[in-house]
């Protein structure tokens, strides 16, 4: 274009303008990007084959790189370990599709590391890994152990471990200890008006765990349900001599013992279903107070010497009726399970109003020498609160052992047995076989 100066505009460009000398196109794809390469750092796969690797955090790089493998059909199969680079901007990557993990080596260089030589199966020119060398810490239990300590472990040190331990140390204790006859024979009423407070259980398995400490033990069950006749073995049906013949028929109380068939030495006075009626008929009776008294006196002097008995243990019914004043008045001592509970805390100041009655009008020699908790839960602080309240009114009467609620106190009964007998090492038997101990050591 010619202007008014004379001046002709240039055409405008429309080729691409000459490259400079040595000038390369750049090659742009989608799944490759020019980046800086890395500085490059140990990688080991999970199979633990060492490769160095410096395009670890370029995911893309790696994924050409795998894609570049996966095209190559001379390679090693894909399922060997090996290691593989491919040419990113000069970088070498680890094939994502293969697992592996990435680990922060210290420098060649560092001499606290230890070099690991290839083994057979590698292929030679492989990289080699280094590692730093792992020094085994001391096992503390072998150092004591050289030393002459005990060290108690993580795993012994559990609660159970613990509970394991305090049971067998107690077994140990009580089986240790000797138990003596008595100078004369001691008898024991277990009494308490409230029901379902353990005294029959407490009967039948203090009787059997005395028995088991080689003394001669009787049981007389005034108890018109009979449990106690049931959980010793005793047959108590309504053809058996029971202890209703010797109350209300004056029968000796000699010729209606039966001999427990698991436990030797322990002897049973049985209750049938016609002691259920004994109250009305003792009523019009002389000395309905005393009629057990006269033949627990009599049988102490039928049976003197090595034949006599060492204590004898009278059940009573959950009442304050003539069977169980009878029970008292035959008694020396009176002893007086107590269920860990509230309500056996109020039923064991009436008892004791009526323990006092019979020793002023009917037996001076009566007290109460014994109380054991029973049913004691240690989970609950109510168990805690009702034992620490018995002993501190009852010091000197309430037993160091205590009962604990126990299945296999409860499933005995069913197979006509003591828990003595139907599962010896159980938590409860130990704790009943405790409680005789003290109790024949208070003589």
């Amino acid at each position: 274009m010619t202007s008014a100066t004379g001046w002709i505009a240039p055409a405008p460009r429309t080729q691409a303008s000459p490259k400079p000398v040595g000038w390369q196109e750049p090659v742009v794809t989608a799944d490759v990007r020019q980046v800086p390469a890395p500085a490059a750092r140990p990688v080991v796969l999970a199979d633990g084959v060492a490769a160095e690797s410096a395009a670890v955090d370029a995911p893309d790089a790696s994924a050409a790189a795998a894609g570049s493998a996966a095209d190559d059909p001379g390679g090693e199969p894909a399922g060997e370990a090996r290691t593989e680079q491919a040419s990113v901007g000069g970088s070498t990557a680890v094939p994502p599709n293969r697992p592996w993990v990435d680990v922060l080596m210290p420098s060649r260089t560092d001499p606290n590391t230890e070099r690991i030589d290839p083994q057979p199966d590698e292929q030679p020119g492989r990289p080699v890994t280094e590692r730093p060398s792992v020094m085994a810490e001391p096992d503390p239990a072998a150092a004591a152990d050289a030393a002459g300590q005990v060290t108690v472990s993580r795993e012994t040190d559990a609660p159970l471990a613990r509970q394991l331990r305090d049971q067998a140390e107690r077994r140990r204790v009580v089986a240790a200890t000797e138990v003596s006859r008595p100078d004369r024979p001691r008898v024991l009423t277990v009494a308490n008006q409230k029901g379902g407070v353990g005294k029959t259980t407490t009967t039948v398995n203090i009787a059997a765990a005395l028995a088991a400490k080689g003394l001669r033990v009787l049981v007389v069950d005034i108890d018109p349900q009979g449990n106690a006749s049931t959980a010793l073995g005793i047959p108590h049906h309504a053809e058996v001599p029971s202890i209703y013949d010797v109350l209300v028929e004056d029968r000796s109380l000699d010729s209606v013992l039966q001999e427990c068939p698991d436990v030797p030495g322990l002897w049973c006075a049985p209750a049938t279903i016609d002691l259920a009626g004994a109250e009305i008929e003792l009523v019009s009776l002389v000395a309905r107070e005393s009629r057990l008294a006269r033949a627990v006196q009599q049988l102490m002097s039928d049976r003197a010497g090595e034949d006599r008995f060492d204590y004898v243990l009278i059940d009573c019914p959950p009442s304050l009726g003539l069977l169980t004043v009878n029970a008292f008045v035959a008694a020396t001592e009176v002893f007086i399970p107590i269920q860990c509970e509230y309500y056996a805390l109020e039923g064991l100041s009436q008892l004791l109003r009526n323990v006092d009655l019979i020793r002023k009008h009917l037996n001076p020699a009566l007290s109460v020498s014994t109380i054991l908790l029973t049913m004691y839960d240690a989970r609950t602080r109510l168990s805690a609160q009702v034992a620490d309240e018995v002993r501190s009114h009852f010091p000197d009467q309430v037993l160091k052992a205590r009962i604990p609620r126990s299945v296999r106190i409860s499933e005995a009964p069913s197979h006509a047995q003591t828990v003595m007998t139907y599962d010896p090492t159980s938590s409860g038997a130990l704790s009943y076989l405790e409680a005789a101990t003290e109790l024949a050591r208070r003589a």
